[in-house]
C-alpha cells in the first residue's frame, strides 16, 4: 500500500480522534500521511531494540523510553510517530499523558518500502528544524543503522554502524554497546549477543 499525504491544513484534536485501524496516521509539515502496520521484522527489531534502551536507560537513571503508537507534538501540523523515542530524566516535563510536547533526545524509525524515502528526507528535515539531537534509521535489509546528529541546524550522518553502535544518552555517562547483527537475527536464532573486543 502506498502511502499518500491527504493535503490540508490539521489540528491536533483532529489528528487524535483519526480511527484506531492499524494504519499509522502522522502530519508532517500539515500533510497526513498513512502508513499500513510494520512487518514483522520491523516489530521484532524495535521490540529487541527496545528491551535494550529501556534496560540500560531504567538501571541507570537516565531518563524515559516510549514506542509507537505515542505521539509526538513537535509544532502546529508537526504530529509524528516515531518507532521509538527516549527523552532524558533532566528534560522529562515535555513528556504529557497524551504526547510529548517537544522535541526528544533520541528518535529511532526502521525502514519499510512504504516509509524509506520519507524517514531518510521529510522526517529528517522535520526532526532537524525541530532540534532534534540524534536519529537512528534502521535499515534492516543492508542490516545497518545510520546515525545522524544535529550539527548546524540539520541533521548530518555521523556514523554508519553495520558490527556495533555505542551510544551514550548523556556526555561522559555510561554507554549502552548494541550487537547490529544480533539485533537483526531471525527469530529463531537464540544466541546471545556479541561483546566488542
Amino acid at each position: 500500500m502506498a502511502t499518500q499525504p491527504a493535503v490540508r491544513g490539521w489540528t491536533y484534536e483532529e489528528f487524535a480522534n483519526l480511527p484506531d485501524d492499524g494504519n499509522r496516521y502522522e502530519v508532517i509539515a500539515g500533510e497526513l500521511y498513512v502508513t499500513p502496520s510494520p512487518t514483522s521484522i520491523h516489530q521484532r527489531v524495535i521490540m529487541r531494540l527496545g528491551a535494550l534502551i529501556e534496560v540500560f536507560t531504567q538501571e541507570h537513571g537516565l531518563g524515559t523510553l516510549f514506542s509507537a503508537p505515542y505521539d509526538v507534538i513537535f509544532g502546529e501540523g508537526d504530529y509524528l510517530e516515531p518507532d521509538l523515542l527516549f527523552v532524558r530524566r533532566e528534560r522529562e516535563e515535555i513528556v504529557k499523558d497524551h504526547a510529548m510536547v517537544g522535541a526528544p533526545d533520541l528518535v529511532v524509525e526502521v525502514l519499510s518500502p512504504s516509509t524509506s524515502r520519507r524517514d531518510r528526507g521529510l522526517k529528517r528535515e522535520r526532526y532537524a528544524a525541530y532540534g532534534v539531537p540524534e536519529y537512528w534509521i534502521i535499515d534492516t535489509d543492508l542490516v545497518k543503522v545510520d546515525v545522524y546528529r544535529l550539527s548546524g541546524g540539520d541533521l548530518r550522518r555521523t556514523e554508519v554502524a553495520t558490527d556495533f553502535l555505542r551510544w551514550r544518552p548523556a556526555p561522559g555517562g555510561p554507554e549502552l554497546v548494541i550487537d547490529i547483527p544480533h539485533l537483526m537475527r531471525a527469530p529463531t536464532d537464540y544466541s546471545r549477543p556479541r561483546r566488542p573486543n
